[in-house]
């Protein structure tokens, strides 16, 4: 039957007509008399057993004409059938794509470098005042934006100071436009990138009453695309979570007393990505490693780095999904203080509910995070525990940028 299906093109016909006249008489048949029924009903069942006998195309052609003089006599014509068609199939697409969405794979971005070096947020590069740098032309700016590169270019028509900053104008999730108004001039950005959770004006080092003059950059701003993922939301329905794996959750799991307490708070409708580190029962700790000198996230202090300890057991380079973070790349043997690099993991800080000497016991049916850039990002250490039904998936891929050109660290240098 495929095979015949493939071949010939009357057998599709015969196929889709059916289908299509079975479809309309399931809708309209407590709308027609029963005689009006059983005619349309009769006429199926002779073009299904010419499609099953294999009759000559000239008598499938027959019986495909009987189908449409009835249907066509009995069954009401809708308005406007091609609307209805494609409103049809735009629904069930999207049914079909939100039930993938709920039950298997969720897109997710990274708006922050809580996750460096694994996974990357959204960072930029004010260019203003960098005479050496050029934006890109059309073709070479396309061929970025694929690399996850955009640029955000804007020149004062007017002399005049800036007035004001619009929000980001979106619809579903893109972004569609932005503006700001220089001497009452407005200025609009077409399709501006994510700026993770900083604003246009904090990037770009922008501030109002700011004077500029007709030919002056405003914005100049070099965006590097926070990775966009799947997340996996059919495995933990099958198994729990594993240590080391990066899961998705809800902040609605983090006690609302620990949220507000944060500077800023963190809201209750918001999803975090982290790498599970202790599960409900344990007890973990960390043990120190180096020392690493001039942080600047801390004020250029000198912070302790180490590696878990739970329920007293240590973990190592040799444990699943730890591989990486405990490998130190360029740490010098017997080096015990490091200097500070940018994107460079170096140890969990040791900071908060595990600071130097202290513990944190879990609860039952409670998880403990952190991100990899533990130097620059808001988890357990800070906000402890949360609720395990707060897990809604974990990592699956990356699918955005199709590749990276900016570095993922640099090197660690001893003192």
């Amino acid at each position: 039957m495929i095979l015949r299906w493939l071949i010939s093109k009357t057998l599709r016909e015969a196929c889709a007509l059916r289908k299509h006249v079975q479809r309309l008489l399931n809708a309209q048949r407590d709308l027609l008399s029963p005689a009006a029924n059983q005619l349309i009903q009769g006429a199926l069942s002779d073009l299904q057993s010419a499609i099953a006998d294999r009759v000559k195309k000239k008598e499938l052609r027959k019986q495909m004409e009987k189908l449409e003089q009835v249907a066509g006599k009995w069954i009401r014509p809708y308005p406007h059938p091609v609307w209805r068609e494609n409103v049809e199939v735009l629904l069930v697409a999207l049914a079909v794509a939100m039930g993938i969405r709920t039950f298997f794979l969720q897109p997710f971005k990274i708006p922050t470098g809580s996750m460096q070096p694994t996974l990357y947020g959204v960072t930029s590069a004010n260019l203003i005042g960098d005479k050496t740098v050029q934006i890109p032309s059309c073709w070479a700016r396309v061929e970025d934006w694929f690399h996850g590169t955009s640029y955000v270019h804007v020149v004062a028509q007017t002399d005049g100071a800036l007035n004001d900053i619009s929000p980001m104008q979106r619809f579903l999730i893109f972004n569609i436009k932005q503006s700001l108004w220089i001497g009452g001039v407005e200025h609009t950005m077409w399709f501006p990138p994510d700026y993770g959770e900083q604003s246009l004006a904090s990037r770009a080092g922008l501030f109002p009453g700011a004077v500029f003059h007709k030919g002056d950059d405003v914005v100049k701003l070099q965006v590097n695309a926070g990775d966009h993922l799947f997340v996996d939301r059919l495995t933990y329905n099958f198994r729990k979570p594993a240590r080391g794996e990066i899961v998705v959750f809800e902040t609605a799991g983090i006690p609302e007393d620990k949220r507000e307490a944060l500077n800023p708070p963190i809201p209750a409708d918001e999803f975090y990505i982290k790498r599970l580190v202790g599960l409900g029962g344990e007890t973990i700790s960390l043990k120190q490693d180096y020392e690493v000198t001039n942080v600047l996230t801390f004020g250029g202090a000198t912070v302790p780095v180490g590696h878990l300890v739970v329920n007293g057991q240590p973990l190592s380079a040799s444990t699943p999904h730890f591989e990486n973070l405990y490998s130190f790349p360029g740490a010098p043997e017997g080096a015990r203080m490091l200097k500070y690099q940018d994107q460079h993991y170096f140890g969990h800080a040791m900071v908060r509910a595990l600071a130097f000497g202290q513990q944190f016991q879990i609860q039952p049916d409670h998880y403990f995070v952190m991100g990899d850039n533990t130097f620059n990002s808001s988890d357990s250490r800070y906000w402890g525990e949360f609720q395990a039904s707060s897990v809604i998936g974990k990592s699956f891929f990356v699918y955005w940028p199709l590749t990276k050109r900016f570095g993922v660290g640099h090197s660690i240098t001893a003192q």
